[in-house]
């Protein structure tokens, strides 16, 4: 009974983790690292990027679509358990691998979205310094992207309610048959304490920080005070003419602080 519920989980989370928003902010964000990397090797923003790139690039290396699709694969369609009063279930071995790779893959999607967190915060800071403008307005966006893309997706609650009842079927499926293939490691019955932390209140703080310093951004607006009027009128040399006019010099961003 409980098998094409396991099966919709795996469905479920596989498009979650496969969708076009993560892949495409992936290489947005591997595109700017290699833009800037011969001049910002040791700004603080830059850096933070790169610890995102990292979780980013483990959570790919780690295959874990590809994982999951292969359990997805091995339990039989609703119809053929019908039909069959028995019917064959994915082995201990395979259960256990997967939701070994669950749990990581909860872990370092929640270490990337605390990096997203922290690397925008540090962005915001240096773009309200008025250093490296180019560079921190990009990250910014792109962070506040990344992060939205996880969280609106769902993809960690998706995780955990397939970890609920990959438990859930580990159980029953020991019982039957003891075949552990995964030694020295007890797999936590809830997921939440594993994680030791309360996801949808984490997830608030995150987005109550990234959209306070947000408004500390408004400076911006003053560079080009026109433009939302001007634009309207989608008339090039009228816009040139505006940001001529602006009383604030806009500053340039050559690779070094603005003094």
């Amino acid at each position: 009974r409980r098998l094409p519920a396991l099966r919709r989980r795996c469905d479920m989370a596989g498009k979650r983790l496969s969708g076009t928003g993560l892949a495409a902010e992936g290489r947005v964000l591997r595109a700017v690292l290699y833009v800037y990397h011969s001049r910002l090797l040791r700004h603080r923003p830059y850096l933070a990027l790169q610890q995102v790139e990292q979780c980013l690039k483990r959570l790919w290396k780690m295959n874990l679509v590809g994982c999951i699709e292969a359990l997805a694969e091995l339990i039989p369609r609703k119809n053929t358990s019908q039909t069959h009063a028995e019917c064959l279930v994915p082995s201990q071995p395979m259960l256990e691998t997967v939701a070994l790779k669950v749990l990581g893959g909860c872990k370092l999607i929640l270490r990337l979205l605390d990096c997203c967190c922290k690397a925008f915060l540090l962005s915001v800071q240096h773009l309200c310094s008025e250093e490296f403008i180019l560079l921190n307005t990009v990250a910014s966006g792109l962070l506040s992207r990344l992060w939205f893309v996880i969280q609106h997706r769902c993809v960690l609650q998706n995780l955990m309610s397939l970890y609920s009842t990959l438990s859930t079927s580990l159980h029953l499926v020991s019982e039957t048959q003891q075949m552990p293939y995964i030694k020295g490691f007890t797999f936590p019955s809830d997921i939440s304490n594993f994680l030791g932390v309360n996801i949808s209140s984490e997830m608030k703080k995150q987005k109550a920080r990234m959209l306070t310093t947000k408004k500390a951004t408004s400076w911006l607006k003053q560079l080009i005070p026109a433009m939302s009027e001007v634009g309207k009128k989608r008339n090039f040399a009228t816009c040139m003419s505006a940001v001529k006019n602006c009383s604030i010099p806009c500053p340039v961003d050559i690779g070094e602080p603005v003094l």
